[in-house]
């Protein structure tokens, strides 16, 4: 009955770490070799067969007939063969003979032996199903609870598996503690020496992608699309929708009835603003819905640069902008378009900078002005627009002369209260 015993004290053990039990029979196939290589030396010549359903465990070792043994392990005489079995008389010195061996031989004392090893390769297993199980799963959003809080991560516990969530994929100013029940999305899954090191997130945008999925059927349906998110985790996101059908409105979809849908977001976000954005295939159209709540006078968009001026009026500057540049910064990142603001002062006296002409700017150098002049430069709107390759092509222009010139227009912009050259130069107007 040892062999019983032995898989019920280990099948024990491989069911409170949830092993299937095909893997409960190799584990312990490795456990009885690792036995036999620490009592012998070597587990070469030896198999194992583990029968779970039936309680068996076969060992075989291969050896060869000698006449006289040296070493136990590998050998054994032809009377001992003929002892074991008389019916084996047919073999002769030299032929291999295939032992059966007790397990029982090992003694009981080999349970605790064995333990380390056998709770090694139970834990191995464990890693594996936990890698197996979470690779699958990245982009999803999971549950679990806080079981340690440390500077740098948050450990997370769902079942056997434990999860880090790195401080730069926390939300600023969120508060953790053991015990917490916690959302997040799995960003990624990676094998290390310690096992699985899954990443999860309340920070990546992918997080309110998959809320939005939970709280809007429509998203999950296909009806309304997500187009672009942006956020600032903790504080505020944008986020630009498209319904597929026209008699959906993506808008009024995620806010919800009373703004149910988006009230149980916000509070999941730790009161995170989120400005919905309607999308729409007119660039200025977009920009502008993203800019909300200021709204711009006009927009001046280089589609190509993916460059966008915005004018709006001087009382709502300071609102288009936002606290720490948020709310243009937004804008800009969830439309792709880098949008630089102007109040309708500044936006004009800069455009009369631009209009200034060459030979009007002190110390502008005499020798180059004449050679712009003659190849139709004639405004600092001329120049900045231009491309460096055209005016290198100039006669007696080259690298040292060009950069006398474009430092001569930065000095003027800068002594008449103007931004950089690389901020004033004009935009084409499509809107």
């Amino acid at each position: 009955m040892i062999n019983r015993e032995l898989i019920e004290v280990f099948s024990e053990l491989a069911r409170e770490k949830n092993v299937e039990r095909s893997e409960l029979g190799t584990i312990l196939e490795q456990l009885f070799l690792y036995i036999i290589e620490k009592q012998n030396g070597t587990s070469d010549n030896c198999s194992v067969i583990v029968n779970i359903d039936k309680g068996e465990i076969e060992i075989y070792a291969e050896k060869e007939i000698v006449e006289q043994v040296t070493d136990p392990a590998l050998e054994i005489t032809l009377d001992e063969v003929l002892k074991k079995d008389p019916e084996l008389s047919d073999l002769q010195i030299g032929d291999t003979y295939v032992e059966v061996v007790d397990p029982t031989i090992f003694g009981r004392r080999m349970i605790a032996h064995a333990k380390q090893f056998f709770n090694q390769r139970l834990r191995d297993v464990e890693r594996k199903y936990i890698y197996e199980d979470y690779a699958t799963r990245v982009g999803e959003i999971i549950i679990g609870v806080v079981h340690q809080v440390q500077r740098e991560n948050v450990f997370i516990n769902i079942e056997h598996a434990e999860l880090r969530m790195p401080k730069k994929e926390q939300i600023p100013n969120e508060k953790y503690r053991r015990g917490d029940t916690i959302r997040a999305v799995i960003k990624s899954v990676e094998v290390t020496s310690k096992g699985p090191d899954i990443i999860v997130s309340r920070s990546d945008n992918h997080f309110l992608q998959k809320l939005f999925e939970m709280e809007v059927p429509e998203i999950e349906d296909g009806i309304i699309e997500i187009r672009a998110i942006a956020r600032n985790p903790g504080e505020r996101a944008k986020i630009i929708v498209h319904s597929q059908d026209r008699r959906v409105d993506a808008v009024g979809a995620c806010v919800g009835m009373r703004g149910s849908r988006i009230q149980a977001i916000v509070r999941e976000l730790n009161n995170e603003k989120i400005d919905i954005v309607n999308f729409s295939e007119q660039p200025e159209i977009l920009i502008t819905r993203a800019l909300s709540p200021a709204k711009p006078i006009k927009l001046f968009i280089d589609d190509e640069r993916k460059y966008c001026e915005a004018i709006f009026r001087d009382d709502e500057l300071d609102s288009a902008i936002g606290k720490g540049a948020m709310n243009v910064s937004l804008a800009s990142r969830v439309t792709g378009y880098f949008i630089k603001p102007f109040g309708e002062q500044e936006y004009e006296s800069k455009q009369r900078e631009q209009a200034t002409r060459l030979d009007e700017i002190p110390d502008f150098p005499a020798a180059a002005l004449n050679r712009l002049q003659d190849a139709g430069y004639q405004t600092i709107t001329d120049v900045l627009q231009a491309d460096e390759a055209d005016l290198l092509s100039i006669k007696g222009i080259g690298d040292l002369t060009l950069e006398k010139i474009y430092d001569t227009i930065q000095s003027f912009v800068e002594s008449n209260g103007s931004e950089d050259l690389e901020s004033i130069e004009t935009e084409e107007e499509t809107a």
